[in-house]
């Protein structure tokens, strides 16, 4: 099937038609050269009209509850009249290079909301666990008209640092008990975070919760606070009673409204354009260098060479540099 132009898609977005953002995404996500034009031009017709959305990064260790959490906060947001997309980053397949979670498979209830777009992307090997076109994503999402957006990210001990630069909020979520061994804790982690979240605290976990949130709000008054006007948050909920879950979104909405005050919220959008502008240009390097025939086939000679111990690394890789320069 042939695959409609960029005109064609931006207007099916701006009119909220789920196929026609499936494709767009496709589009944006799409690794292969000749799409790049045809992603760049959509983006160009769609990018007016984003921006609208606050987004809200939640990562976390496997087993903290992400997607079920995430699941019953977006299910009371559309219940609050919000559209919700949730940009589920999985770990990529070594083998195949997909994603193996399946998120749409572990949030079925609110897969079926209509006011809610679930979009799992892998991660391919990208740090911070983000897929490499999240942030186009993000601006069709919101040209659609979601005015939540929720990344989930892979939480498995890549840098979060990608992930927090493109959010407005940034969310950790960390289990009951987890502060008993808070030294272990990376204070990096601590340091991004905007407000941190206690999961499971129900039932016998309850106790151990409320001890693990107090232990991590004490840390958290020890780190100076990356936004002046904000106070990192630790507080405690449960997915599977629902208590607190609404109150995740209460800190949002004072997060939100505290910067917009302060005159910092524009501040930080501008700062994310620009970050997103090296990041995009590091991808085309990258990219371009890949591609060059003359490092391609400098590349196959030098690579014996360095896994044999022959060469080192960085004298390759100068190498590599200046046949990709014509040298």
């Amino acid at each position: 099937m042939k695959r409609p132009s960029p005109e064609t898609l931006a207007e099916g977005v701006r009119a909220g038609t789920r196929a026609m953002m499936g494709r767009a995404i496709t589009l944006v996500e799409s690794s292969r050269a000749a799409d790049r034009d045809d992603a760049n031009a959509l983006l160009e017709r769609l990018a007016p009209h984003a921006g609208g959305s606050i987004r809200v990064g939640i990562t976390g260790s496997p087993g903290v509850g992400k997607s079920t959490l995430i699941e019953t906060f977006g299910r009371q947001l559309t219940s609050g009249g919000h559209r919700v997309a949730v940009l589920a980053v999985d770990p990529s397949s070594d083998r195949t290079g997909g994603s193996i979670l399946g998120d749409k498979t572990r949030m079925t209830e609110l897969a079926r909301d209509p006011n809610a777009f679930i979009r799992p992307s892998p991660s391919g090997g990208t740090l911070g666990g983000v897929a490499r076109r999240t942030r186009e994503t993000m601006t069709v999402c919101e040209a659609a008209g979601y005015d939540v957006v929720l990344v989930e990210t892979v939480g498995v001990g890549q840098s979060e640092v990608m992930v927090a630069g493109m959010v407005d909020m940034f969310v950790v979520l960390v289990l009951p008990g987890s502060g008993d061994e808070l030294q272990g804790i990376k204070r990096g982690i601590l340091e991004l975070a905007d407000l941190l979240v206690v999961t499971k605290a129900d039932g016998d976990a309850l106790a151990a919760a409320r001890r693990t949130c107090q232990q991590h709000a004490n840390a958290l008054r020890l780190i100076p606070p990356k936004i002046p006007v904000w106070t990192p948050k630790a507080m405690t909920c449960s997915a599977l009673t629902g208590e607190g879950v609404d109150t995740i979104w209460t800190v949002t909405q004072a997060f939100r409204d505290g910067l917009r005050a302060a005159g910092l919220w524009d501040d930080r959008r501008r700062e994310q354009r620009v970050r997103w502008m090296w990041r995009a240009l590091e991808d085309g390097v990258r990219d371009a260098v890949h591609q060059d025939p003359a490092v391609r086939s400098k590349l196959r000679a030098l690579e014996p060479e360095v896994r044999a111990g022959v060469r080192t690394p960085d004298e390759a890789a100068a190498l590599l540099l200046t046949a990709f320069r014509g040298g």
